[in-house]
């Protein structure tokens, strides 16, 4: 985009210390945002809304082209005409001269205070290194990643012997049979190896409206890619699935590399191009050639038994209470049970993200393009966000061998880190995803995950890097070729946004914290109308923490690439927007019950999360409703969150035909204003009694 001021010189994506990327221009200095993004730099929404349907009713022509468009922008008048801006008709963006910005941060601030702070001169310098110079002259070496064999042979012994300390724990002190621990652990075993490709079959078939296709059906280019890769590497060509679904996805399971299933949706075709998919293919071929899905599996049971024993253990006990001596031991096994349970899962965490490493190296090697994958990785982040958030039962949670099989897919299915949507955009052909203001788009998208502590957290908790770290690995593979980065990311991060993350978590724990400390104290002194005072006032900071969590003075209207834009977000603190746009799949890809949706306008795409107070209310819309909306043009409503993958929590979903409404909200508020007012009415009637 050229400068509206200067005309030819290029506007340069750079970051405030609002935490929000604009464009800028670095020779007159003025400021290009996005729809919406203003709502970023002020804290009285309300006002601003009225202030600027006010002066569009003002608004007359300029001979400013918009940057976007080319078109001609119009000037509209803010702060009762001290601040005359132009603004797209068209786009909705606005622009800010240099003067202009000054005369903001001067104005008296009862009026509307709008802040954008100074951006950061180096992050012009540093953030776009696309130059001939910034290129390498000669192949760099490869930096090392850890031994395959060495790490997994490693992680399995140390496993493997905390569930021996526990099955010795369980002999020796909770009386329980020698028998009992092998037979369990054997069968377990068993049933998940040798069962789980078959039912995983099933139910792909029953759910997830898969077919299962050969490979002449697939497109001549990928079929060679196939055979070559398999033949190469001494496997078999692996069972080929495709699920008719828009959202893109790609997994691989099985028992072994020669009977590896590979299963791609229809929307991988759809948005990636030749060599992509072929990046995408390989990376699964790569988790079968490493044998990660028996590896996967073998790790995985041992969380599992070690999740039964503690269960086990616990019914034990509830029927040993007569016997003090053994049900002390036997409770003390329980909770070393659980602890161990706990680092098993975080050790299998930690030993699946190394192998999606490995399965992207594979890629980049077989591909002699680690850009096809990286940029792949660019457009399909957002395909497996349906599942984010979602409470499974302690049932769903215990199998081993779908959480095994959510390890081989492209991206975990519980965290895709969505950080480049805004790069794919509506009828724009693949070759401009690498254009400047796409690199800019990824660049700013990309800060949240490299910078926000929320996203570190969500990490390590997920079985796959986030996206951005392996960007930055295949990066450093393709200069090791003698190849340009597909992306680089140099900026300098302006602040730690610990503070943020801090307050976020303070937020989020205080109504709990307070109501559990209050109830606490009046359980031990006795002293009953602390019981009436700790639900007042876990009903009062329960409504504080939902005015933070769920702003809604007013919802203003913006675009994906704005909201992309806004590195201070997370789950807690939640932005109030409006979209326009249309579904193109479901949350989960193919599942016939999903309720979420994938909702694209003109400048990307995002995961609209449909909530409802009850799942049974949300099963029921997705198996009988959702289908209903796929394709249609929409208007939502709703709070932009990220955790890490950007998503917009639905408030109201409009249709031509039908307005849809989430009431989540609504009964949270209503649930704070009781506990309040039932907590004060009890504590009353407690002290008066």
């Amino acid at each position: 985009m050229n400068c509206p001021t200067c005309e030819v010189n290029e506007l340069r994506t750079v970051l405030t210390k609002q935490g929000v990327e604009v464009d800028y221009c670095n020779k007159c200095g003025g400021i290009w945002l996005d729809k919406g993004e203003i709502f970023h730099f002020t804290k009285r929404r309300k006002e601003l809304a009225k202030a600027l349907k006010t002066a569009l009713q003002q608004a007359r022509t300029t001979q400013r082209k918009c940057p976007k468009t080319g078109e001609a922008m119009q000037e509209i008048p803010l702060l009762d005409g001290e601040l005359i801006i132009e603004f797209c008709p068209n786009t909705g963006g606005m622009w800010f001269d240099k003067g202009e910005l000054k005369k903001m941060l001067t104005v008296d601030p009862k009026k509307l205070p709008i802040k954008i702070e100074p951006v950061m001169e180096e992050d012009i310098e540093r953030g776009f290194e696309t130059d001939e110079s910034s290129q390498p002259k000669e192949p760099v070496s490869l930096a090392s990643l850890p031994n395959l064999g060495l790490r997994a042979t490693m992680t399995i012994i140390s496993l493997y012997a905390l569930l021996t300390l526990v099955l010795i724990l369980c002999v020796e002190l909770a009386g329980l049979p020698p028998s009992w621990a092998l037979i369990m652990g054997v069968s377990i075993a068993l049933l998940q190896f040798l069962l789980g490709p078959w039912l995983m079959d099933l139910s792909l078939n029953w759910f997830y409206r898969m077919d299962w296709v050969s490979l002449h059906q697939l497109s001549p280019h990928l079929e060679r890619f196939i055979r070559r890769i398999c033949s190469e590497k001494g496997m078999k060509t692996p069972r080929f699935g495709i699920i008719d679904d828009g959202g893109p996805n790609a997994f691989t399971y099985g028992h072994t590399p020669n009977n590896a299933r590979i299963v791609v949706t229809r929307g991988l075709f759809n948005l990636l191009d030749e060599s992509e998919v072929e990046g995408v293919v390989a990376h699964e071929i790569g988790h079968a050639k490493n044998w990660d899905m028996f590896l996967m599996t073998v790790v995985q049971l041992v969380p599992l038994i070690l999740y039964y024993i503690y269960r086990t253990l616990i019914q034990v006990r509830s029927g040993s209470r007569n016997n003090n001596k053994g049900s002390g031991y036997v409770a003390l096994v329980a909770i070393v049970s659980y602890v161990l349970y706990i680092v098993c899962e975080y050790i299998v965490l930690w030993f699946s993200r190394t192998r999606e490493y490995y399965a992207d190296r594979f890629a980049g090697q077989v591909t002699k393009s680690p850009n096809s994958l990286a940029s792949a990785l660019v457009k399909i982040a957002y395909g497996l966000a349906g599942q984010e958030g979602r409470k499974d039962t302690e049932e769903t949670k215990r199998s081993s061998q779908l959480d095994a099989v959510g390890a081989m897919g492209i991206f975990d299915s519980k965290m895709a880190s969505s950080f480049a949507l805004s790069a794919y955009a509506v009828d724009k052909p693949s070759a401009e995803v690498r254009d400047l203001s796409q690199r800019s788009n990824i660049l700013g998208a990309m800060k949240w995950d490299l910078w926000n502590p929320w996203a570190k957290y969500y990490e390590l908790h997920s079985t796959h890097p986030l996206v951005a770290n392996r960007m930055n690995h295949l990066g450093s593979q393709a200069e090791t070729m003698g190849q340009e980065p597909f992306i680089r990311f140099s900026l300098r991060k302006p602040e730690s946004y610990w503070d943020e993350f801090f307050v976020d978590i303070m937020i989020m724990i205080l109504p709990f914290v307070t109501l559990a400390v209050l109830a606490s104290l009046a359980f031990f002194t006795q002293i009953n109308w602390l019981y009436g005072v700790a639900f007042a006032v876990g009903g009062f900071f329960m409504l504080f923490k939902l005015g933070f969590s769920y702003p809604t003075e007013v919802f203003p209207e913006m675009s994906v690439s704005s909201l992309l834009k806004k590195v201070k977000v997370s789950t807690v603190r939640g932005i109030p927007c409006r979209l326009k746009g249309k579904i193109v799949g479901r949350g989960v890809p193919g599942l016939i019950w999903s309720e979420d949706f994938v909702l694209q306008d003109e400048t990307g795409i995002i995961f609209l999360d449909y909530r409802q107070p009850l799942r049974i209310w949300e099963f029921l819309f997705g198996l009988m409703r959702s289908q209903d909306l796929q394709d249609a043009d929409v208007q939502i409503k709703g709070w932009y969150r990220r955790s890490p993958v950007p998503y917009i929590e639905l408030k109201t979903l409009r249709t031509a035909a039908k307005t849809r409404e989430c009431y989540v909200y609504t009964i949270k508020t209503i649930t704070a204003y009781l506990m309040l007012i039932g907590g004060l009415a009890a504590t009353i009637l407690l002290l008066l009694s």
